[in-house]
């Protein structure tokens, strides 16, 4: 990675006017004695600096800034206060029908594009099939634009946007449009880029996919930067403030902008000293240089807002959790440790064939793993009325990092009909953490050993 700086940012601050009437903006224009608006401040305070080969990603909860910090960086906007210096030819995908005419082909706007990006019209010609062949939108490629999914947008700004060969490539969630296997696509060519020395920001609110690809993480939220540094250590900062009770967001957001300014000027305190003078030397954030494991938690603000309770025949299920080995209670937990998921059960009226179960779902809906205490020839014969239960059910967390939901579930016969005596559907949440040094794909970590053999006589294996 170099050292030369390629975006540098300084006490960056931007407001907009604010009208409450549409001929206030008209009054303005005549006005100087009365302020027909207020501003809204949409930035204020940023400073940072990004080097040339660098992945930084930005993160942070809607209306934190995010978009119009890349659209400063990119140009299409002017700070109120401050200075964006930029080094390099800026390729940006900011928002779909940014850069393009809508009534122009596709073709004629590849062009376009190309030329608002600095290339030469023979350039792009020589590089047309190339960037056609990625889009992959077929015949449509001489259709006007404005008859293209959003799907299909994406495809073709991207494929532009990243055969102009950019020294900063700026995304903003434009590849969230794009299917699954356009998005391996567009990241395996984002690779490329890095390889080659590209600087790359981008936003995303995929924090597996921030914490593997960055070498930085920029925490904004209502327009301050709370936090930069090391991707894992800002990505649990900012999943805390997500999942926080509104009670607990602004202690917390006080909190990580007390410590951003503080690491800040001490920063600068030091860049200040003489060479030779003895210097403190700073802590440095949590898991800032380690993937070390973080130790599971319990995050207040982490609750479930889907659960579904089914009418009750006879049992209540209480207090559903998940548990540590050490009876701790936690929700963001670690992959490869095992934990227990448990709750009670009591019964307020007398049932046969009773069976208890769980089950784990991913943010989708998709279920991915579960069980029961029993079959159904081997459940309990009867239980009674004031019955009570403890279930555990102990497991080893082999999920990929992302969030989670929990079922639990009572059945028994009411009658000759199995049905269920009490059911929690999505009743706990939990996050599984992400880690940097993770290799395996998919939702569940089913893998035990990867490695390459080289083959015999194979001399071309360096």
């Amino acid at each position: 990675m170099s050292s030369e700086v390629v975006v540098e940012v300084s006490g960056l601050r931007k407001t907009f006017p604010i009208y409450d009437k549409p001929h206030h903006r008209l009054f303005q224009m005549f006005s100087r004695a009365r302020r027909w608006h207020r501003e809204f401040e949409a930035l204020r305070d940023i400073d940072f600096s990004i080097r040339r080969g660098e992945t930084v990603g930005i993160v942070g909860r809607n209306g934190s800034g995010k978009s119009t910090l890349l659209q400063l960086i990119c140009g299409t906007l002017t700070p109120s206060c401050g200075k964006v210096s930029v080094t390099g030819r800026v390729a940006a995908l900011l928002e779909l029908g940014a850069g393009f005419n809508m009534e122009f082909t596709g073709r004629e706007n590849v062009l376009l594009n190309g030329t608002v990006l600095g290339l030469e019209r023979r350039e792009i010609e020589r590089k047309m099939p190339e960037i056609l062949a990625f889009a992959g939108i077929g015949d449509f490629i001489d259709r006007p634009v404005k008859t293209y999914s959003s799907g299909m947008y994406v495809r073709l700004a991207f494929a532009v946007a990243i055969h102009v060969e950019p020294d900063l490539l700026i995304v903003d969630e434009a590849l969230s449009v794009g299917d699954e296997a356009f998005q391996r696509k567009c990241f395996a060519r984002i690779e490329a880029l890095r390889q080659r020395g590209c600087t790359i920001l981008f936003v995303s609110h995929a924090a597996a996919t921030v914490i593997e690809l960055c070498d930085r993480a920029i925490l904004l939220d209502a327009g301050d930067m709370l936090a930069d540094g090391a991707p894992k250590a800002v990505v649990s900062s900012y999943q805390r403030l997500l999942y926080a009770s509104e009670e607990r967001a602004g202690p917390l957001r006080e909190q990580l902008l007390r410590d951003r300014l503080h690491s800040r000027d001490e920063g600068r305190l030091a860049e200040s000293r003489l060479p030779g003078e003895e210097s403190r030397k700073l802590a440095p954030p949590p898991d800032s240089s380690t993937d070390s494991v973080e130790r599971p938690y319990f995050d207040e603000g982490l609750c479930s807002q889907s659960e579904v309770a089914y009418l009750s025949q006879g049992a209540t299920i209480e207090d559903p959790r998940i548990e540590t080995m050490r009876g701790a209670q936690v929700n963001v937990i670690n992959a490869g440790e095992r934990y227990v998921y448990r709750y009670r059960v009591r019964f307020d009226r007398g049932a046969s064939g009773v069976r208890f179960g769980m089950l784990i779902k991913s943010l989708t809906g998709v279920e991915l793993a579960g069980g029961v205490t029993a079959r159904t020839e081997e459940a309990l014969e009867w239980v009674g009325p004031g019955a009570g239960f403890d279930l555990r059910f102990e497991f080893t967390c082999r999920l990929s990092p992302g969030v989670y939901f929990m079922n639990a579930g009572v059945q028994g016969r009411l009658g000759e009909e199995e049905t269920y005596l009490d059911r929690r559907i999505d009743v706990v949440m939990f996050r599984v953490m992400a880690r940097r040094d993770r290799k395996t794909t998919g939702f569940v970590d089913l893998v035990e050993t990867m490695e390459a053999s080289p083959l015999e006589g194979n001399t071309e294996t360096a």
